[in-house]
């Protein structure tokens, strides 16, 4: 079920709240067992593509729904900022969090080129000799 890019937005921003406070909350769980710290950079990652998310609905409403998100200030900004939080638990979760984010936007971009780009007519080119 689609929604609006309002609603969304606030799905968005609201998931990266709750997201953020409980891996603040279980902070000295994460830290108890490698699996559990791998599994805190993931939920990093999970924080980054709901931060992008939600600064990409933000610029929709704003800009409009033509606006496309760049790599340098909004993605970098996001990716940082997920692999911050994620340090602020273990450097192995800020590590796990900066892989599994990397490979999160690979697909992101991979579905986002499927749906939404405009494929490129191709143009019959001749060569050079003619036909007599």
């Amino acid at each position: 079920m689609a929604v609006s890019s309002g609603v969304s937005l606030l799905l968005a921003s609201i998931s990266v709240l709750f997201l953020f406070s409980g891996i603040q909350m279980y902070l000295s769980w994460f830290v108890t067992t490698h699996l559990y710290t791998i599994f805190g950079g993931y939920l990093g990652s999970l924080l980054f593509v709901f931060l992008l998310t939600a600064i990409g609905n933000l610029e929709s409403c704003a800009f409009g729904k033509s606006f496309q998100m760049k790599i340098f200030p909004e993605v970098t900004f996001c990716l940082l900022l997920a692999v911050f939080s994620s340090a602020l638990v273990h450097r192995v979760c800020a590590t796990t969090c900066f892989l599994f984010s990397i490979i999160q936007l690979y697909y992101i971009n991979k579905y986002s080129q499927k749906v939404y780009a405009i494929p490129v007519p191709v143009q019959n080119v001749q060569t050079g000799r003619k036909k007599k």
